[in-house]
């Protein structure tokens, strides 16, 4: 999945075929998330500021979230266990994925020169990328994707 690395994804891209694990040891592929629209989200690295901020809005406005429709997942190159504590430590209530192989970020082109850039994509029920968010900054993270799910 590693060829596209550094070309991230974009608007009406299909979403690459992935099989991933998350933090309560279930397995995440791309067959899975049709029929929903989801919003998946990379950030680099549990607990640490920007990224606990992020998180934790996604989780205070939950209820937004879902009667939106929305599927959310988080993913980073920590592993599962880290993604438990983080999870546990901040009662988020969507999975982590455990990229611990940067496969995932590859395949969406989230890596840069050996990081993984903050960034969001909200898939289509159809697996089409409906918009892309390179770059995110994580205080401004929940709003553009809650009036992505407006539209």
């Amino acid at each position: 999945m590693r060829e596209n690395a550094g070309v991230m994804l974009t608007d009406g891209d299909d979403t690459p075929a992935f099989m991933i694990g998350d933090d309560r040891g279930e397995t995440w592929t791309r067959s899975r998330l049709l029929g929903r629209r989801t919003v998946l989200y990379f950030y680099p690295k549990d607990d640490t500021p920007g990224c606990t901020r992020q998180a934790c809005a996604l989780r205070d406005a939950w209820d937004a979230l879902t009667t939106a429709g929305a599927l959310v997942l988080g993913v980073s190159p920590d592993d599962a266990a880290s993604h438990a504590r983080f999870r546990d430590a901040y009662a988020l209530p969507f999975p982590l994925l455990a990229d611990t192989d940067r496969a995932l970020a590859g395949a969406f082109g989230v890596e840069v020169e050996g990081r993984i850039v903050r960034s969001t994509f909200l898939i289509g029920a159809d697996g089409t990328i409906e918009r892309a968010w390179p770059r995110v900054n994580p205080d401004d993270h929940l709003a553009i994707v809650l009036e992505a799910l407006a539209t």
